[in-house]
C-alpha cells in the first residue's frame, strides 16, 4: 500500500481564455475549474483511480484545506491529513491563445513540529511505499523529508525541486526530478537525452536507488540497476501540462505495485502522462486504455 505526503498542497485553479493575456486590460475567462493539487495529492487520485490502494496525508488549513479533503474523499481518495493554522495555497494556471501562465503561492508558515504529527499519520497506514511529493511551505527545510524516509520500514519515493534534492541525505528508492530539477540538483548539462540519461545515474550516488527523469516532450528517464531505460513521448495533443509529471511518476509506481519489470513501469508512466496532458486541470481523465496507449510507448536503452 502507498501512502503520498504532500506538505504544501493547493487548490489548482485553471482558466482559460480565448484571447492572448494583455497587462492593463480585464480578461474574462470562458471556462474555469477547481481541482485538488499537490504532488503527492494528484499521485493519490491516479493511483486510487488504477486500483491500487492508497491514502494521501499532508498539511490542511482554511477552506481550500476542506475543499481538498472533501474532493478527495468525494474521489474514493482514503485521507489522513494534519490539520495546520493558516490556509492552504491556491494555484492558478491561465490557458491563453495555446499559451500557460503558472502563477503559484508560497503556501502557509508551518511549525517543524507537524513533522511528528505527520509522522504518526503515516505509521499508523502500515504502507509499503511512501511518497513525498512537492514543495516545501515556509517554516519547514529539507529535513522534513529525511525525517519521513528514515521513519519507519517502507521505501522513499520523493519528487520534489532540484535544491530540495541536493539537500536531502537520507535513502530513498527512487526521485523523480522534471529536466530542470535535474539538472539544478546536479549542475550537469541536461540539454540531449544522454545527457539527462548520464546525471540520472551519477546522481544515484547521492542516495537514490532509482532516478526517473521526465523530459516534457522528449518523454522520460528511468536510470537504475536494470540500467538506463529511454521512453519517447507519445504523440498526442497537448492542452495543459500540469500534473504531466505526477502522472509518469503514478504510472510508474502503479505498474509496480503490479510486480512489474522497470521498462514495462517507465512504459505505463508515459501512457497514463499521455492522457493527462490532454486535458486541462489536474482531475483524473479516464485510464480504461492505458494498456492500449502503454502498448504504443517505444522504450529503448541507452
Amino acid at each position: 500500500m502507498i501512502v503520498t505526503v504532500t506538505y504544501n498542497p493547493a487548490v489548482d485553479q485553471t482558466v482559460q481564455f480565448e484571447e492572448q493575456m494583455a497587462p492593463d486590460r480585464v480578461m474574462r475567462a470562458d471556462s474555469a475549474q477547481f481541482d485538488a493539487g499537490g504532488k503527492g495529492i494528484n499521485a493519490a487520485q491516479l493511483l486510487t483511480a488504477m486500483d491500487r490502494p492508497c491514502v494521501a496525508t499532508g498539511l490542511l488549513g482554511g477552506f481550500t484545506g476542506t475543499f481538498i479533503r472533501e474532493t478527495l474523499q468525494e474521489d474514493g481518495v482514503g485521507t489522513a491529513f494534519v490539520d495546520v493554522d493558516g490556509t492552504t495555497r491556491l494555484n492558478t494556471t491561465a490557458i491563453a491563445a495555446a499559451e500557460e501562465y503558472k502563477l503559484n503561492q508560497t503556501g502557509p508558515t508551518v511549525e517543524a513540529s507537524v513533522v511528528d504529527d505527520l509522522l504518526d499519520r503515516v505509521a499508523a497506514q502500515d504502507p509499503d511505499r511512501v511518497l513525498v511529493g512537492g514543495s516545501l511551505p515556509p517554516g519547514l527545510s529539507p529535513e522534513a523529508i529525511d525525517r519521513i524516509a528514515a521513519g519507519g520500514d517502507w521505501e522513499t519515493v520523493v519528487d520534489t525541486g532540484g535544491d530540495v534534492l541536493r539537500d536531502l541525505d537520507a535513502q530513498y528508492g527512487l526521485c523523480k526530478p522534471n529536466r530542470a530539477e535535474l539538472g539544478d540538483a546536479t549542475g550537469a548539462d541536461v540539454s540531449t537525452v544522454e545527457g539527462c540519461a548520464d546525471a540520472a545515474d551519477a546522481f544515484r550516488e547521492r542516495g537514490f536507488d532509482r532516478v526517473l527523469a521526465s523530459l516534457g516532450p522528449d518523454g522520460a528517464v528511468l536510470v537504475g540497476d536494470a540500467g538506463r531505460l529511454y521512453a519517447e513521448a507519445l504523440d498526442v495533443d497537448v492542452v495543459d501540462t500540469v500534473g504531466a509529471g505526477d502522472a509518469l511518476l503514478s504510472g510508474v509506481l502503479s505498474a509496480w505495485e503490479a510486480g512489474a519489470d522497470d521498462e514495462t513501469a517507465l512504459r505505463t508512466g508515459v501512457a497514463v502522462s499521455a492522457q493527462v496532458v490532454q486535458r486541462a486541470g489536474t482531475a483524473v481523465p479516464d485510464l480504461d486504455d492505458i494498456e492500449t496507449l502503454r502498448d504504443g510507448v517505444t522504450v529503448r536503452r541507452l
